[in-house]
């Protein structure tokens, strides 16, 4: 069977219809077959919402470009993190609170726009559901794809840790999310205690660990993808190889398919390690009795054009059912040619 390649772009407004012609030929012939527009970056949304701060309507105008190139259309937004001024204003209680009692409406960890929503409050889901109601009634939009639909980094990837003068050996409080009242009483009702005041080392706890991950999958079967689904759409995530510390338990989500960012410059790794991580994926669908693609995600400016064959390679081997290449703005002509003598 043959691949399926997909691309994470920008939608750039600003790009007239003929360059935005150019570029989706350019794509088409080199072999990528899906799209990913950045639609909503938690801050601003790229189609006409109505609850949302607007940019410009770059994916309404993009989607009939796209399929006369042949292209799928799947709108990628920002989930759980939210840098609207005034949700941040108006719904304080709306953010995760750390195990150190910080919000990251006030205190965000690592990066200021870490603001991430908690998926125990019916106002967070009810906005959520909003956006995907929106996205899933515009007209030819192929899919619905779903990013930072997760908790903040408990521990980053080690790569990354040196940038914030972290060592990051066991799960920091600051890191550690979420103990808001909503998610301590939830887990009470559960389990008859607080994790915050009563579990000894609330991190080596198992329980609370699921919990927080039964969040999550709740709002993404039960709140988010059936929406998407009902309407037609393609429902994807971008996920993590390194699950548990995100409490991002994908292998159980009611998808159409999962895009793992399998960035292995970001874990001091080799290519082989990407496919390592496809065939762990897939295994953990299959235990759980979970039978969807699992397309490959590259980080192009660790993936030379000189190692794309490789990875693409090592990918598919593992059972990946293609690629998806992060970003748009990373590809070099070189990637384009490997792309389009091997990959397309």
């Amino acid at each position: 069977m043959k691949a399926k390649n997909w691309i994470w772009l920008g939608p750039d407004p600003d790009l007239s219809d003929d360059d935005w012609r150019r570029r989706l030929d350019e794509l088409k012939k080199a072999g990528i077959d899906a799209i990913l527009p950045e639609v909503f970056n938690n801050s601003k949304a790229f189609w006409a919402s109505e609850h949302l701060p607007v940019v410009a309507p770059a994916l309404e105008r993009l989607i009939p470009l796209a399929h006369a190139a042949g292209i799928e259309v799947h709108a990628w937004s920002h989930i759980m993190t939210c840098n609207i001024p005034e949700v941040m204003e108006d719904h304080p209680d709306w953010y995760d609170v750390s195990r150190k009692g910080e919000s990251t409406r006030d205190k965000p960890p690592y990066v200021g726009y870490y603001r991430f929503m908690c998926p125990s409050r019916l106002g967070v889901q009810q906005f959520l559901q909003t956006r995907m109601k929106e996205l899933a009634r515009i007209e030819g939009l192929d899919g619905i794809h779903l990013d930072y639909i997760r908790f903040p980094d408990v521990i980053l990837a080690e790569a990354l840790q040196p940038n914030y003068d972290l060592v990051q050996d066991s799960e920091f409080p600051e890191y550690d999310f979420c103990y808001c009242d909503l998610c301590r009483e939830g887990f009470r009702e559960q389990h008859g205690i607080d994790p915050l005041t009563d579990l000894e080392d609330a991190p080596a706890s198992e329980a609370w660990f699921q919990y927080r991950c039964d969040l999550i999958s709740r709002l993404v079967n039960e709140d988010l993808a059936p929406i998407g689904r009902e309407a037609g759409k393609q429902m994807t995530a971008a996920v993590f190889p390194n699950w548990r510390h995100v409490r991002q338990e994908w292998h159980k989500w009611e998808l159409d398919a999962v895009l793992p960012m399998l960035y292995n410059g970001f874990y001091n790794e080799g290519l082989d390690w990407i496919g390592e991580h496809c065939a762990a994926g897939i295994a953990r669908m299959q235990e759980v009795g979970v039978s969807k693609p699992l397309y490959s995600g590259l980080y192009l400016p660790d993936v030379p054009p000189e190692q794309l064959q490789q990875a693409f390679d090592v990918s598919m081997q593992a059972g990946a059912a293609g690629v998806s290449l992060f970003s748009q703005g990373s590809l070099q002509e070189g990637h384009l040619q490997v792309i389009e003598s091997h990959l397309g």
